[in-house]
C-alpha cells in the first residue's frame, strides 16, 4: 500500500458488532485505526508482533504482563511480541496501533478476531 492515503478512504472492516478497523500496511510495519464501543473485550492473547498503542478517545482497561491500568486519551504503550495482554473498553474509544512486522491475519478479507467481543 505504498504512497499517500487518507484514513476516511481506507476500507472499514466490521470485526464484531462493537469493533471496526481500518488498516494501512507497508512491508515492515502496519498501522491500524480502531473504533470500539463500550463493553467490547479482547480476552488475554499474544502474537509475535511488537505492538505500540495510542488511545485517542475513550477509556479502556489494559492488562499487560499481569499489570492493569486504565488508559485514556494520550496514553500510549508498547507490547513486546509474545507477551500476553487483554483489553476491556470502558467507553466508546478510538485507538491507533502500530504492528511490526505487519499482521498478515489483518490483511485478509474476513475479520480475524472472532474471539473478541
Amino acid at each position: 500500500m505504498p504512497g499517500f492515503h487518507r484514513l476516511i478512504d481506507l476500507p472499514e472492516e466490521q470485526v464484531s458488532d462493537k469493533i471496526t478497523r481500518r488498516v494501512l500496511s507497508g512491508d515492515k510495519a502496519m498501522i491500524t485505526w480502531w473504533s470500539v464501543k463500550a463493553g467490547a473485550y479482547a480476552p488475554p492473547h499474544s502474537h509475535p508482533h511488537e505492538q505500540i498503542f495510542w488511545v485517542l478517545e475513550g477509556r479502556l482497561e489494559f492488562t499487560l504482563n499481569g499489570e492493569t491500568r486504565i488508559c485514556g486519551p494520550g496514553d500510549m504503550g508498547v507490547v513486546p511480541g509474545g507477551v500476553v495482554y487483554a483489553n476491556r473498553f470502558l467507553e466508546d474509544s478510538e485507538t491507533i496501533e502500530v504492528f511490526g512486522p505487519p499482521r498478515e491475519d489483518f490483511l485478509g478479507v474476513a475479520p480475524s478476531m472472532a474471539a473478541f467481543r
